[in-house]
C-alpha cells in the first residue's frame, strides 16, 4: 500500500488531523514565497504536540545550506525534500552533512524529466514528480502524464507521485503508477493555509482503497 504525505501544513488541527486520518508523512513549507509558509518556532510546537513516530518532512526551494541545516535541526525536521533548482553536488553535500533522506522533486513538462533525474540517482533516496506550472514551484493542484511518472519509475528510486491529486483521482493514480507514495496539498485544502477535513479524510480513505 502507497504512503501518503499531506504537504503544506501550517497549524496544529491539520497537523493532528491528517495524522489521525493515517497519513505517514507531514509537510512543511519553508520557502518563503510560499503561501503555506511556516516558521521553526511553529514548526517545533507543531511538532511537539505529536507522537514521536510522525515524519516530518522540510521542503525548500533553493535555500542556502547553512540557513536549511540551522532549520532542519531547530525543527527536528526528519527528511529533507529540495522542490527547487538544487544541483547533484548541494544534495551531495546535504546527505553527507546531515545524514537524512532526501526527496528531490521534479517539475514535469514532458519527458526530459526522465533523463533530468539520472544523474541525481545516487545522492537522493526519492524521487518526487509535481506538474510543471510556469511561475509556481509547486502546489499548483496540476496533474501531469502519468505515462512519464511510470518511465521514471524505471530508474528503480522510490516515487513521491504529486501534483493535483485529489480523492476524484488517486486512486486511479495508484493503479497506473503504484508509486511509493502519493502528495497532496492543495488537493485537501479549503484555504492555502488551512485544510478541509472531509477532503483529507477522502482522499486518505480513497489512497488506502477504503
Amino acid at each position: 500500500m502507497a504512503k501518503i504525505k499531506i504537504c503544506g501544513i501550517t497549524n496544529e488541527a491539520d497537523a493532528s488531523l491528517a495524522m489521525s486520518l493515517g497519513a505517514d508523512y507531514l509537510g512543511f513549507n519553508f520557502y518563503k514565497d510560499s503561501p503555506r509558509k511556516v516558521s521553526v518556532k511553529m514548526v517545533d510546537e507543531i511538532m511537539g504536540k505529536l507522537p514521536a513516530f510522525v515524519i516530518s518532512v522540510g521542503v525548500f526551494v533553493d535555500e542556502d545550506p547553512k540557513e536549511l541545516a540551522k532549520i532542519v535541526k531547530r525543527a527536528g525536521i526528519k527528511m529533507i525534500q529540495l522542490h527547487g533548482n538544487e544541483s547533484v553536488d548541494y544534495c551531495k553535500a546535504l546527505k553527507e552533512s546531515l545524514g537524512l533522506p532526501i526527496i528531490k522533486a521534479f517539475r514535469v513538462a514532458d519527458y526530459t524529466v526522465v533523463e533530468n533525474i539520472k544523474p541525481y540517482l545516487d545522492v537522493i533516496d526519492y524521487v518526487l514528480l509535481d506538474a510543471y506550472v510556469e511561475g509556481v514551484q509547486g502546489g499548483a493542484g496540476a496533474t501531469f502524464n502519468w505515462d512519464i511518472a511510470i518511465k521514471a519509475k524505471e530508474l528503480g528510486k522510490p516515487m513521491f507521485l504529486a501534483g493535483g491529486l485529489t480523492s476524484e483521482n488517486v486512486e486511479e493514480a495508484l493503479e497506473k503508477v503504484a508509486p511509493f507514495a502519493v502528495d497532496t496539498a492543495s488537493g485537501v485544502e479549503r484555504l492555502p493555509r488551512r485544510k478541509d477535513y472531509d477532503k483529507m479524510k477522502a482522499f486518505i480513505r480513497s489512497a488506502k482503497g477504503l
